[in-house]
């Protein structure tokens, strides 16, 4: 006898069907007939209807076939019961530590963001103008595409026009992008030390890595010219992490490199909105006349790393590359932010939210180096500063590292080193601003103090 209950939130059909199986799997052989349909109905007062629907889900399940004349009988399912193979009573995730300070070097805080006008301009874009019964545009929005080939002329002495500019979501994706187009090219020159994520993924792409080691003056030329690498992956204004600025002399002797060994340049115009001391630099693509730079940029350190924007400029042969070879890849960014974000920057919302940012960070990373300076003084030196969301610092002693980063876990500060990410022998901390609030600083670096001088040798 099966258990029906006529008051229970699970419907009828759905309560015998989950009976009958259990009976199916624990009691019925191969061909064995089951009772029929009507006596089925009649022993549990159920309707004609509810037990067809249970015996219609028993066959669609693989369970049970209808043969002609003879009624339902059970098949062979080679059912395994699972359960005690996995544990399906975790709720959720884990929950992530209580953490009291992050330095992560590359987030800003959350009320950062202008959640009200964006909310606003959304809503006011979303109306019956938007057609969300087909695909956009898998370059980008060609408006969207204009506004930032606008601002990145202005801002950054980009040379583009919208046609040239390729959005991508977030810049993993961006980069992956780059990495099908030149997949020929087989070899990598990078900075070292560099941007870890970048090496990854073109590591992950199958590309080798010529690390070119990074002085004074940017990228080291003479390494450079040595290699046989024809792809260069660069952050000229802002060296990652180093913070370092190629000088004009240096940057056009790259472009000569790459004019001459037709090569190119990815330029990675890493933190080029956020300088505080200096004026930014202009682009290095903008300086390049032979069509031999690809520019890159993101959204994510003077707006939102939430939404996954980045963009590309690509020259003139590597966008016929990719008109011809690519033309099936989407964007992935969402075509209600691609909306908004344009008339964000349309409105001039876009650059009244820049000077906002670079003010609040402003100040908050000459507090940090302040504090810095106050409190680890000489046991330390600045190695970066002056721009982005974090300061480098480095020991001027004989330091540990690891330990450092042992008792951050312990005392619950996220601590983030250069050392890990970005390989070789350098090694530094990066200490992010972004995320924190300008009146918890001191407290934060009073606090970072502590296990600073327990890791001196």
């Amino acid at each position: 006898m099966y258990h029906i209950d006529q008051n229970s939130k699970t419907p009828l059909h759905i309560q015998l069907f989950e009976a009958l199986k259990k009976d199916i799997i624990d009691n019925y052989q191969v061909e064995e007939k089951l009772p029929s349909i009507r006596k089925v109905a009649s022993t549990y007062n159920l309707s004609k209807n509810t037990v067809e629907n249970a015996y219609s889900q028993l066959v669609a399940e693989g369970y049970i076939d209808s043969v002609p004349k003879s009624g339902y009988v059970v098949v062979e399912n080679n059912y395994i019961d699972f359960s005690d193979e996995f544990n399906c009573d975790e709720k959720g995730s884990k929950k992530d530590e209580e953490v009291l300070y992050d330095f992560y070097p590359a987030c800003l805080e959350k009320e950062n963001f202008p959640i009200k006008l964006w909310k606003r301009l959304f809503n006011k874009t979303i109306d019956e103008t938007v057609d969300m019964g087909k695909y956009s545009d898998r370059q980008g929005e060609f408006e969207l595409r204009e506004q930032i080939a606008t601002y990145l002329n202005q801002s950054r002495a980009v040379k583009c026009n919208a046609s040239q500019v390729v959005l991508g979501n977030g810049f993993i994706s961006s980069m992956s992008l780059i990495c099908m187009i030149l997949k020929n090219l087989k070899t990598l020159a990078m900075e070292e030390p560099g941007y870890h994520v970048a090496r990854r993924t073109f590591e992950n792409h199958d590309f080798k890595i010529d690390r070119i080691n990074v002085n004074q003056q940017g990228i080291n030329l003479k390494e450079l010219e040595e290699t046989k690498a024809k792809l260069l992956y660069i952050t000229p204004s802002h060296q990652y992490p180093t913070g370092v600025a190629i000088p004009i002399s240096n940057r056009l002797k790259l472009l000569e490199w790459a004019n001459k060994t037709k090569s190119y340049i990815i330029e990675d115009d890493y933190d080029s909105e956020l300088s505080y001391i200096n004026r930014p630099i202009p682009s290095l693509q903008g300086l390049d006349k032979n069509q031999r730079v690809i520019y890159t940029g993101t959204f994510s350190k003077a707006l939102s790393p939430a939404l996954r924007i980045s963009y590309m400029v690509l020259p003139k042969e590597l966008l016929d590359i990719y008109k011809q070879q690519f033309y099936y890849y989407d964007s992935g960014v969402c075509l209600l932010t691609q909306k908004t974000l344009t008339q964000f920057i349309k409105q001039g919302h876009w650059d009244k939210h820049l000077r906002k940012t670079r003010t609040q960070n402003k100040k908050k990373h000459n507090l940090l180096k302040k504090l810095l300076e106050k409190k680890l003084a000489n046991s330390m030196k600045i190695v970066s500063q002056g721009g982005g969301l974090s300061i480098l610092i480095q020991a001027t002693k004989s330091f540990n590292y690891e330990k450092l980063l042992e008792l951050g876990r312990k005392n619950k500060i996220n601590l983030y080193p250069a050392k890990p990410r970005s390989g070789g022998n350098f090694q530094a901390i990066m200490m992010g601003f972004g995320g924190l609030k300008e009146e918890e600083l001191e407290k934060a670096i009073t606090a970072f103090s502590k296990i600073w001088f327990d890791c001196f040798d």
